[in-house]
């Protein structure tokens, strides 16, 4: 009897049809019910843009010295038309100088982060996956706090994020080795083993800094936790170009990251090569998170918020998951660090502080939410 796909049809319990229905059951049931799912896409990306640059504009008139929006915009037009504002030098220090870089890179790291979620989260396809779950993070915040100890200055920023990026693909081809079962990725696996090698990788890091000198502990132990006050012109444009070339990437694997998410078998049997495709998009995620922690430290729990809320309001499917979590991923980061530098003001806070304050809760309602990582 040729089988169908009709719910009535018979199957046997436990078989892997009857679990690959469930999935693609669950995946309708869960796009019936984002409240969005049916916006254009266009739409969508133009209201996250828009809501994207009044964020950033907020964040730039908002501080310990509050600018008019104004004279925020007055000196940004200013500047990108190669004039000199009519405001004071100091506003214009503040707003150019200080805190559009900041800005500017928060967006950047937010973006990074989410869309490093999108990737693992679908590449293992477990909700629990990201930089920071997946150890990305720790091997890449050991690689660059090791340059930071052991070598000072003397290689510059681009010696610092080159050790972190080969600490984040060293770490994520560990956990994906520990985590696979006779050449079989086990998504539960792979987050036992991301959690233990992160942990592994965090005790060394803790034993580096108390190498550290005085002076140089407090600014590795503000690094780790996250932190964008570093930011400037001159390093925002090797940032912007890995952002933005890794993102318009992950935008041409949308369709096939769909295709991921029914199960190896069944990606092959529609002509994906899974193999590649997952080695391409883990060196796309490893090298997300290896430049922006070695410019902005370890900031945690951004990968894995974002993609779901994204999910839960717009839908399951990659091609809109892939832009949306960018744009609000980095709207999410700048406003946190809004609050890092206002809440006790003048005193700044590390941006970890508050993406786990805001992460940890949304990781555990997840894990009630579904039951379980598996």
């Amino acid at each position: 009897m040729t089988p169908t796909a009709a719910p009535s049809s018979r199957r046997l319990p436990g078989s892997r049809p009857q679990r690959l229905g469930s999935r693609l059951s669950r995946g309708r049931s869960d796009r019936a019910r984002a409240p969005f799912a049916a916006t254009p896409l266009p739409v969508l990306i133009a209201a996250s843009a828009a809501l994207l640059c009044a964020v950033m504009l907020v964040s730039i008139s908002a501080g310990s010295v509050t600018v008019s929006l104004a004279d925020t915009w007055r000196v940004i037009f200013a500047h990108v038309c190669g004039k000199s504002p009519d405001v004071g030098f100091t506003v214009d220090q503040i707003v150019w100088n200080y805190r559009l870089p900041r800005v500017i890179l928060a967006a950047l790291c937010g973006c990074g982060l989410a869309v490093s979620g999108v990737i693992l989260q679908a590449l293992v396809n477990n909700p629990l996956a990201d930089p920071y779950v997946l150890g990305l993070s720790s091997g890449a915040s050991l690689g660059a706090v090791t340059v930071m100890v052991s070598a000072g200055a003397a290689l510059g920023g681009v010696g610092v994020s080159t050790v972190a990026f080969f600490g984040a693909i060293l770490t994520a081809a560990v956990v994906f080795a520990l985590g696979q079962r006779r050449g079989t990725l086990v998504p539960i696996r792979l987050v036992l083993a991301g959690v233990a090698v992160g942990y592994l990788l965090l005790a060394a890091t803790n034993y580096l800094q108390l190498r550290a000198t005085p002076n140089g502990l407090r600014a590795v132990m503000f690094w780790t936790m996250g932190s964008v006050a570093g930011a400037g012109w001159d390093r925002l444009g090797p940032v912007a170009v890995v952002v933005l070339l890794a993102v318009a990437v992950a935008l041409a694997f949308g369709r096939r990251l769909n295709v991921l998410g029914t199960g190896d078998e069944q990606a092959t049997a529609l002509g994906v090569d899974v193999r590649t495709t997952r080695m391409i998009l883990l060196v796309l995620a490893s090298l997300l998170t290896g430049v922006l922690i070695a410019v902005a430290g370890g900031i945690g729990f951004v990968g894995l918020m974002i993609p779901h809320l994204v999910r839960l309001s717009f839908g399951m499917d990659h091609r809109r998951v892939l832009p949306l979590s960018a744009l609000l991923g980095g709207c999410y980061l700048v406003a946190v660090d809004l609050l890092s530098r206002t809440v006790d003001a003048p005193n700044e806070l590390p941006l970890g502080i508050f993406t786990a304050a805001f992460g940890a809760p949304f990781f555990l309602w997840l894990l009630r939410r579904d039951g379980g990582p598996a």
